[in-house]
């Protein structure tokens, strides 16, 4: 593994499924099945990443199973519970312009057109209609803009650090 991987955690390895040592998957990845699409797989034992192959993956029923390499009986693939899927953060598909990661975008200054510093970037969450920023202000609350881009969200400069957008401290 090189110096520069970079791991972004994309799921975790849920419990044992069956006696030839699969495993159950959480995926973090949307859909939950992308998570099958990415190679090698990096898990954490014992404090090191540890790159695994994928040798079978599959939906089974309302969960994802993969069988790993090395990995050939119960005992072992209990013993796996909890353990963290990473990927190199090169595997990431190239987006295109005006599209972001999630992750890119929690840390951001978020800045109105007023030039009203609002916050930063806390996290995102899914909603039916549209994804929505969560905010903390400088003083601790929490303010939730749409995440709308050319309505409340104007411009993303993630070079700046910094997203402008068409949004109140009051709404």
């Amino acid at each position: 593994m090189s110096e520069a991987f970079e791991p972004l955690i994309v799921g975790k390895l849920n419990g044992a499924y069956g006696i030839k040592g699969w495993v159950k998957v959480y995926s973090f990845t949307s859909p939950k099945e992308n998570i099958l699409n990415y190679k090698p797989w990096y898990i954490k034992l014992n404090g090191q990443w540890q790159e695994t192959a994928i040798l079978n993956g599959r939906e089974q029923g309302k969960t994802l199973v993969v069988q790993l390499q090395g990995c050939d009986d119960r005992n072992q693939a209990e013993s796996y519970h909890g353990v963290d899927i990473a990927i190199a953060k090169s595997q990431l598909p190239e987006l295109d312009d005006g599209e972001f990661y999630w992750r890119d975008l929690i840390g951001l200054t978020v800045v109105n057109q007023a030039g009203e510093q609002l916050g930063q970037v806390k996290k995102l969450m899914e909603t039916g209609a549209n994804d929505v920023l969560v905010v903390k202000q400088p003083k601790g609350e929490e303010l939730l803009i749409p995440y709308v881009l050319d309505y409340s969200v104007i411009s993303v400069d993630l070079k700046a650090g910094k997203m402008l957008v068409d949004w109140e401290s009051d709404y």
